[in-house]
């Protein structure tokens, strides 16, 4: 596998060697400080031209620069999922030592955003200032307005696990068991970032849980992830309601919040309701 080393001086030849592209840049992961580094991080482009055109869905230049890679995604080329249409183009690209370039073209000026960035190349001297950090990504505190809407969202949508489980539709059950799981990791998030004076970030989907939660918590956690087997998935949905709740009244006492306890009664017996019936 090609080093970070190797990769950049990829990166920024071809950007020396075309005229057309007046600038690089790196963001993402790699130019996060507190972000742990490991061999599967994306190599995040953007390189600024003055003609996005000839640029444009063109994978002839792709393989000329930087070879054949063994998969690749242009969203701007794509029907499933409409595209931004902001007049960039994007090239995802994974090649066959493992390495990974998201690469951006565009025509656009640099606009700070609050992501992390790096300016690898500025062959006008003209680059604005980049004064951003990993703060932008840093938890945020919530309104007692979202949190009392997390725990409606979490508590009612319970109600469509519990009928998917004793229905015995799985996909549906799953489906819905992953939305309200999106309820719990929001609030964990909350948790954590509460924990910590909000200077810190979980990451993607909560992926630094290990790093942020207590160990019991996270154990706890790791159990609302289920087999497909119904009397696990009723296990998981009573652990997901049961953990969401200790962690809720958590950040309700840590932020001065109110926790609707009738409200998760009413949806405990449900459940209990429904399993019964099952």
């Amino acid at each position: 596998m090609r080093t970070t080393k190797e990769m950049t001086e990829l990166i920024l030849n071809i950007a020396k060697e075309d005229d057309k592209i007046r600038a690089v840049t790196l963001s993402g992961s790699r130019a996060n400080k507190e972000c742990p580094e490991d061999r599967y991080q994306d190599f995040d482009i953007i390189y600024f031209v003055k003609d996005v055109a000839p640029f444009w869905d063109n994978e002839q230049w792709i393989i000329e620069k930087f070879g054949k890679p063994i998969l690749m995604q242009k969203p701007e080329s794509v029907e499933l999922i409409p595209p931004d249409r902001d007049g960039n183009y994007v090239y995802l690209m994974i090649f066959p030592d493992g390495n990974r370039i998201d690469l951006t073209i565009s025509a656009k000026p640099y606009s700070d955003n609050g992501e992390p960035t790096i300016l690898l190349l500025d062959k006008d001297g003209t680059f604005p200032e980049i004064t951003t950090t990993s703060a932008r990504f840093h938890e945020t505190c919530p309104t007692a307005k979202l949190f009392a809407d997390c725990c409606n969202e979490f508590h009612w949508c319970l109600n469509n696990v519990a009928k998917g489980i004793a229905r015995e539709e799985l996909s549906y059950a799953m489906t819905a068991m992953n939305h309200v799981r999106d309820m719990l990791i929001l609030m964990l998030r909350w948790y954590a970032g509460a924990e910590h004076d909000f200077q810190i970030s979980v990451g993607k989907c909560g992926k630094y849980f290990k790093n942020y939660l207590p160990g019991e918590l996270y154990e706890r956690f790791c159990r609302t992830y289920t087999e497909a087997d119904y009397e696990s998935m009723w296990e998981a949905a009573f652990t997901m309601l049961e953990l969401f709740g200790d962690v809720a009244r958590m950040v309700a006492d840590k932020l001065n919040f109110v926790y609707d306890e009738e409200e998760e009664k009413g949806i405990e017996k449900y459940i209990k309701l429904c399993k019964t019936h099952h």
